[in-house]
């Protein structure tokens, strides 16, 4: 097969939607095989590995990012079925959610004042520009929440896309050591706990590597701050004199 050959082959393929598809697959797959294989450390959880994976890939290939969501669309669909999904477990513990509402509730709200206002605190100290501030104050919640509420306050929601998944990787690879510095055993408050900071990372670690209990809360976690955050961050910025 000669040269031409080749390059016509390569254009073909790369015209085909279905070639990110595969590609996300595979290198998903790969990812999980790594991990696996490093003791199923969240230091290289497999989302961030597959992520950096994939961007070396289309820097190789010189593959624009709308060329390959084409075809990546499919599984990006996917996201809301699976985090309706979610409901699925929490119906199954919902008397002990019922029980602890109001404690998750204030725990919660308790968690978003602070992760909020300390992210607005230390950018401004550190200098950081207001659209970069407004980037990083959704930084605790999954990445569509995050991108709206970044635009709606002024932000990049590119950027808080980004901060949101960095801020999933940190938490899923701090989460054990904290749970063991503060001997936190609860499987309930362990999947909270990381629902509430790792958002869809802390979820996909909490069903993946404690159990069912923590993977339920972890989902509320994660629905509970998307939710409250829309409502409170507006409020926290303007007391910082920022937002629209």
């Amino acid at each position: 097969m000669n040269v031409a050959t080749l390059d016509q082959l390569w254009v073909y393929l790369s015209g085909n939607p279905l070639l990110s598809l595969l590609v996300t697959l595979l290198v998903f797959t790969l990812a999980v095989r790594i991990n696996k294989a490093l003791g199923g450390t969240p230091l290289v959880h497999p989302v961030t590995l597959s992520i950096a994976i994939l961007i070396g890939l289309l820097l190789l290939v010189d593959m624009e990012y709308s060329t390959y969501f084409e075809g990546a669309q499919f599984i990006h669909f996917l996201l809301g079925p699976a985090t309706v999904a979610l409901a699925i477990p929490l119906y199954d513990h919902r008397e002990r959610i019922r029980r602890l509402l109001m404690p998750l509730l204030l725990a919660c709200g308790v968690g978003i004042v602070t992760a909020v206002a300390s992210t607005l605190g230390i950018a401004l100290a550190m200098g950081a520009r207001p659209e970069t501030v407004l980037s990083l104050a959704p930084r605790s919640v999954t990445s569509p929440i995050a991108m709206g509420i970044a635009e709606q306050i002024g932000g990049i929601p590119s950027l808080a896309a980004g901060l949101v998944l960095l801020t999933g990787s940190i938490g899923c690879a701090l989460a054990p050591w904290v749970f063991r510095l503060l001997r936190i055993k609860d499987p309930a408050v362990q999947g909270f706990a990381l629902g509430l900071s790792a958002h869809g990372f802390g979820t996909a670690q909490a069903f993946a590597h404690i159990g069912a209990v923590a993977g339920a809360f972890s989902g509320l976690a994660m629905g509970l701050t998307g939710l409250l955050t829309a409502f409170l961050l507006p409020l926290i910025t303007g007391l910082f004199g920022l937002g629209n």
